[in-house]
C-alpha cells in the first residue's frame, strides 16, 4: 500500500436535519392513497400492506438509531470525474489485509453490507481467522444515495468502474479484490478489465447467463441448466417493467418518487419482495428497519431519478459491449432464491471461473439476507489471492 491522497478525502458524518424528518412525517400523514380492488401482489404492492408499512415508518421507525449505526463506520467523500463519491473505508486490525472493494446495485445501497463489514474486516472478533481479514472500501454509486444526485449524464458502467479505479488509487491500494451484485457485478467485471494490473480477483453474487442461440451449444445443457434458464426468462416479462420505465423515462418517473415517500417506498419494496428469498413479504428475508433505512437513503438524497438514469445510460450505450473472454480469476456465489441464477457452463465461456458456490437459501440481496453465507464464501474465495508471508 502506498500513501493515501489525504487532500482529496473529506471525512463524512451522516447528520440529517430534523426539518427533513419532520417533512417526511408530514408527507406520510398526508398520503393520497389509490384504490386497490385486487388486494394482493399480482399487480404490485397491495395497499393494505403498504399502508401498515408507511404508518410504521411514520410512527415507529427510528432514523436516528439507523443513522448512528451507519456512523459507526468511517465514511468519506471525494470528487471523481465531477461527481461527489461517498464511501465507507473500514481498515482491518491486520495491517496487511487484502483490500476489498464492494459495490451495491439498484435498489440497494451501502446499507446492504452493514452486517458483513465487521466480520470481513475483523474476522478474529467474529469466530474467524485474522488471516482472512480485509480492508473494506464500500462506495455509493454516483447518482445513488449519498453519492448523489449526479449533475450530468453519462454515468454508465464503464465510467463508474473508472471512478472506482481512481478511488482505489487515491486510497493507495496497489493490489485489491472486488465484489459485487446486481449493477455492482457489472461494474466489478468492468473494473477487472480496465484496472487488470491491480485487481487480483473478483467475487460476484450476480452473473447473468442467457439461453445460447447456437442449437449445438443449447444441446449441451443439462435439464437443470434449462430449468434455471427457463425460470429466469419466464420471469422477465412480468418483472422487468421497472427496468423498461427507468431505461426509457427516468425523468418522468422521478417526479412522483421524489415528491411522494410512499411512492418511493412502494417502488423499492416491490423489488425486495420479488427478489429476496421470501414467500410473502420482504420482512421474511430482511428486517423492516433495514428495508426502510435503504429506502431512506434514496428519499433523503432525492436520488430516485439519478439512480434510475443508470438504466437509461445502459439502454442507450454507444460503446460496443465487450466480447472477449475475461481473464481475471472469478468466484460466483449462487443463492437459491435469486430468480437470475446463472448456469456455470455458460458463465465459463465469458469469465475465468475458478470458484463456484451454490446455496440452498438466500436471494438477490445476499449480504443482507444471508450475511454468514456471504462472508464465508468471500473469505474462502479470496484466500489463494492474498499476499504471501
Amino acid at each position: 500500500m502506498s500513501g493515501i491522497d489525504q487532500a482529496a478525502m473529506r471525512p463524512f458524518i451522516l447528520d440529517v436535519p430534523q426539518r427533513e424528518l419532520d417533512d417526511l412525517a408530514a408527507r406520510l400523514a398526508a398520503t393520497r392513497w389509490p384504490d386497490d380492488p385486487v388486494g394482493d401482489w399480482s399487480q404490485g404492492v397491495p395497499a393494505v400492506y403498504l399502508k401498515e408499512l408507511a404508518e410504521y415508518w411514520r410512527t415507529t421507525y427510528d432514523w436516528r438509531a439507523q443513522e448512528a449505526l451507519l456512523n459507526r463506520f468511517p465514511q468519506f467523500t471525494t470528487t471523481i470525474d465531477g461527481a461527489n463519491v461517498h464511501f465507507l473505508h473500514v481498515r482491518s486490525p491486520r495491517s496487511d489485509a487484502l483490500p476489498l472493494l464492494i459495490t451495491h446495485g439498484w435498489p440497494g445501497s451501502v446499507v446492504e453490507f452493514l452486517d458483513v463489514i465487521e466480520p470481513l474486516a475483523d474476522p478474529a472478533a467474529h469466530g474467524g481467522d485474522l488471516a482472512d481479514a480485509f480492508h473494506l472500501v464500500i462506495p455509493s454509486i454516483p447518482g445513488y444515495g449519498l453519492s448523489g444526485p449526479t449533475r450530468e449524464g453519462g454515468w454508465d458502467v464503464p465510467r463508474v468502474a473508472g471512478a472506482w479505479a481512481e478511488l482505489m488509487r487515491r486510497l493507495g491500494y496497489r493490489r485489491y479484490g472486488a465484489q459485487g451484485g446486481d449493477w455492482g457485478h457489472a461494474i466489478t467485471r468492468e473494473l477487472a478489465v480496465i484496472d487488470a494490473g491491480r485487481v487480483a480477483a473478483i467475487h460476484l453474487n450476480t452473473l447473468l447467463t442467457l439461453p445460447p442461440a447456437d442449437p449445438a451449444e443449447a444441446a449441451e445443457l443439462t435439464d437443470e441448466d434449462r430449468e434455471r434458464l427457463d425460470q429466469f426468462m419466464s420471469a422477465v416479462p412480468e418483472m422487468s417493467g421497472y427496468a423498461q420505465i427507468q431505461g426509457t423515462r427516468p425523468q418522468t418517473l422521478a417526479y412522483g418518487l421524489t415528491d411522494s415517500p410512499v411512492g418511493q417506498l412502494a417502488w423499492i419494496t416491490e423489488k425486495f419482495k420479488e427478489w429476496t428469498d421470501c414467500s410473502g413479504t420482504p420482512e421474511e428475508a430482511i428486517s423492516r428497519d433495514r428495508l426502510l433505512t435503504n429506502v431512506m437513503l434514496y428519499w433523503l438524497t432525492a436520488t430516485a431519478g439519478s439512480s434510475a438514469r443508470h438504466y437509461w445510460e445502459d439502454a442507450h450505450a454507444t460503446r460496443p459491449p465487450r466480447t472477449e473472454p475475461r481473464t481475471t480469476p472469478t468466484g460466483v456465489a449462487v443463492f437459491a432464491g435469486d430468480v437470475a441464477r446463472p448456469v456455470r457452463r455458460l458463465a465459463e465461456r465469458t469469465d475465468n471461473i475458478v470458484h463456484w458456490s451454490e446455496f440452498d437459501r438466500g436471494g438477490h440481496f445476499a449480504a443482507m439476507e444471508e450475511p454468514d453465507l456471504f462472508v464465508d464464501d468471500v473469505r474462502a474465495f479470496f484466500r489463494p489471492f492474498r499476499p504471501g508471508p
